[in-house]
């Protein structure tokens, strides 16, 4: 044989070796990549965020390829979230509107687990008293558990309280914050607070303000900001918005979109 058809054996050999390796590559890459999963957490009786995120979910995330799991506090038994624990073992953010419940406390270490292991989390308007007792309430059974540091801790705020229920916020951009990607293709001018502006002042030191609210003859007040939890830096994003009717509002529910994507790194 001579040294030509020996070179040419090689190089058909060596192409087929490639091929070999280079398709797998490439069937793998035309693979779907699997969808998020979404946690949404609600128990709270003021907001009906039991209608208003059930529908966003349909409206707006499940459109974007999410995959969501809805976890409704029991009716029989406030503190209960039937199903929580299973579903943050297989979430990729989980989603918060709760206001002063104590779940039972294998629940509540599920969401402290969950946290500490670096994963984002989205909460808007009671989630910063999510988890806390009144000051003259105590906890009496214990199979319940309080997290009453929750909002320092892992939000970044300082809820004490809120101002008049009749009065709608102004909402201006934050300075500095007029690049964040949470932020994208939003027209803050078409944003109104509805809900009564809450009292969260001062934010925690390494929290990133986006959006600021006002009233008349009031201190100026965060109505959205981005921080990192723990020490894997858990991505945090917290809005006190989420009146009834802020959901009617496409530029609220387009920041909520752009919120989950940041959170989940998208």
């Amino acid at each position: 044989m001579s040294k030509f058809m020996t070179r040419r054996t090689s190089l058909r050999a060596l192409l087929a070796a490639a091929s070999a390796l280079f398709i797998p590559l490439v069937a793998g890459a035309a693979e779907p990549s699997k969808p998020a999963h979404i946690v949404i957490m609600i128990g709270e009786d003021e907001y009906k965020t039991w209608e208003t995120l059930p529908v966003f979910a349909k409206s707006d995330l499940e459109p974007r390829g999410y995959r969501v799991t809805i976890i409704q506090a029991d009716a029989a038994d406030k503190n209960n979230f039937p199903g929580l624990v299973q579903a943050l073992r297989e979430a990729d953010l989980l989603f918060v509107s709760v206001r002063r419940r104590t779940p039972y406390k294998e629940q509540l270490d599920a969401i402290r687990e969950y946290l500490n292991a670096g994963k984002p989390l989205v909460g808007i308007r009671t989630t910063c008293h999510a988890f806390a007792l009144r000051p003259k309430d105590t906890l009496t059974d214990p199979k319940l558990a309080v997290w009453q540091e929750f909002d320092p801790e892992v939000l970044g705020g300082h809820y004490v309280g809120h101002h008049g229920n009749t009065i709608k916020s102004v909402i201006t951009v934050a300075p500095g914050a007029e690049s964040h990607p949470i932020l994208k293709g939003i027209t803050v001018a078409k944003l109104v607070g509805n809900g009564s502006l809450y009292k969260v002042s001062p934010l925690d030191p390494t929290a990133q303000p986006l959006l600021i609210g006002t009233i008349p003859d009031k201190p100026a007040e965060p109505v959205a900001w981005t921080r990192l939890y723990g020490a894997k830096q858990a991505r945090i994003f917290f809005a006190p918005l989420g009146h009834v009717d802020d959901f009617q509002n496409p530029e609220f529910r387009h920041l909520l979109v752009n919120a989950v994507a940041w959170a989940l790194g998208r």
